[in-house]
């Protein structure tokens, strides 16, 4: 049997679901059934084998071996592990993919976890970080969330803010 951390947040769904799933913290989220809508993950996100997920999904490290209708972004590793069938763009650093997996659609590979992780506008950090964009502003400009201003605007990355989100939880 294997150890598992205390603060491990481990879900595991094997039902029909629908509508948004979006996790700020890392958990380890594995989908057996149907799920048809959005999921933004931290963490380990696995599509088993006989799950069939209409989403738009983002998430750290993805494990697909189901079906997946939806653009895909994959902030560190996408695994595709037969008999994986994806249909829709996918933009990843890192991509594996097992002799018998069928994708579909665009393939970006980018480093998407240093300097040129996702970009984040002032507003859009406030409404992920659930905050007042006139706070997120103050915090910027008193340098207490890494922040960079480029042309007039304040911009953010997404790992570098879910970063300092978790070292703030620590000093807590």
């Amino acid at each position: 049997m294997a150890k598992r951390n205390a603060d491990e947040k481990i879900l595991d769904v094997d039902a029909s679901m629908q509508g948004t799933i979006s996790f700020k913290d890392p958990v380890n989220l594995r989908i057996n059934g149907s799920f048809e809508g959005k999921l933004d993950t931290r963490g380990n996100l696995t599509i088993g084998e006989n799950a069939n997920v209409k989403a738009d999904i983002q998430g750290d490290r993805l494990i697909i071996a189901g079906k997946v209708t939806g653009d895909i972004i994959a902030f560190e590793s996408l695994t595709a592990i037969a008999p994986a069938y994806i249909q829709g763009n996918i933009r990843t650093p890192k991509l594996s993919v097992a002799e018998g997996s069928i994708i579909e659609g665009q393939l970006i590979m980018t480093n998407i976890t240093g300097p040129t992780a996702e970009t984040l506008s002032l507003r859009e950090v406030a409404q992920y970080l659930e905050l007042e964009a006139k706070v997120v502003q103050e915090w910027a400009e008193k340098k207490k969330i890494p922040a960079r201003m480029e042309k007039g605007e304040w911009r953010f990355s997404r790992t570098v803010i879910d970063k300092w989100v978790q070292d703030e939880k620590v000093k807590s």
